[in-house]
């Protein structure tokens, strides 16, 4: 049989999956997959379910990892808990769906619309890097990574004096670990890049902004920050001039 090839699989709400969940709306996309938001028929409690595209989980392997990998990291703060496999069919051939807790709040990306510009100010901004950085710490010293770190798949579930934060989803770049490690370290300063505005903001930045950035040249970012430990570091002893 050929291979079922799927590039979205555009659920709609109320759509049954395994009989258990009924779709309630989309949460977000990447290679692997979709994430849905779904309640639990039996007990109404909502809960998160990623569909992994068939082609994109041959022999049942990326959804292995993926299971494995957020119940290894399960103490980790900035992850979401795993709970259950489950299978369902789409254009007659059976998918795997990843059960997860719902994590309330909003995607980083359309949180960022409700400031002036679309943007943070600088301030905001490092408390924002801060969260991520010791958040993707914990996941480093237990010699894992996330593999994806973008504005579409950080959820800012509350936000006040500090910022809580919860990663939608976690990918397998089947890389070296130092690699993916360097991979993620880069991502943290590109997401903080984005959401001060980017380019287009990014030569009235302060001084203490550009350090941090190195002009988002990976050559520059990886010789200041050796891991994401030295740069949680830096941010904790840093003179917030801005």
């Amino acid at each position: 049989m050929a291979q079922l090839n799927v590039s979205e699989f555009n659920l709609e709400p109320g759509r049954s999956i395994a009989r258990k969940y009924r779709v309630m709306s989309l949460l977000g996309a990447g290679w692997e997959g979709e994430v849905y938001k779904v309640c639990e028929v039996k007990t109404g409690i909502e809960r998160a379910a990623k569909i992994f595209f068939p082609q994109r989980n041959l022999r049942e392997k990326a959804a292995k990892t993926y299971a494995q990998k957020l119940h290894k990291l399960r103490q980790c703060s900035l992850l979401i808990q795993y709970h259950t496999q489950e299978e369902m069919v789409y254009r007659k051939t059976p998918v795997t769906v990843l059960i997860s807790e719902y994590v309330e709040g909003v995607l980083l990306s359309e949180f960022l619309k409700n400031f002036p510009g679309k943007r943070l100010d600088p301030y905001k901004a490092l408390h924002l890097l801060y969260a991520l950085a010791r958040g993707i710490e914990e996941i480093h010293l237990m010699n894992e990574y996330h593999g994806d770190l973008h504005t579409d798949n950080i959820i800012v579930n509350k936000f006040g004096l500090k910022f809580d934060l919860k990663l939608l989803d976690l990918y397998h770049l089947g890389a070296s670990r130092k690699e993916c490690f360097k991979e993620d370290l880069v991502g943290l300063i590109q997401v903080f890049h984005e959401v001060l505005g980017g380019k287009a903001h990014y030569n009235r930045q302060s001084q203490t902004i550009k350090n941090i950035c190195s002009g988002l040249k990976r050559s520059l970012i990886l010789k200041k920050f050796r891991n994401v430990s030295q740069l949680r570091e830096h941010l904790e002893t840093l003179e917030w001039v801005l």
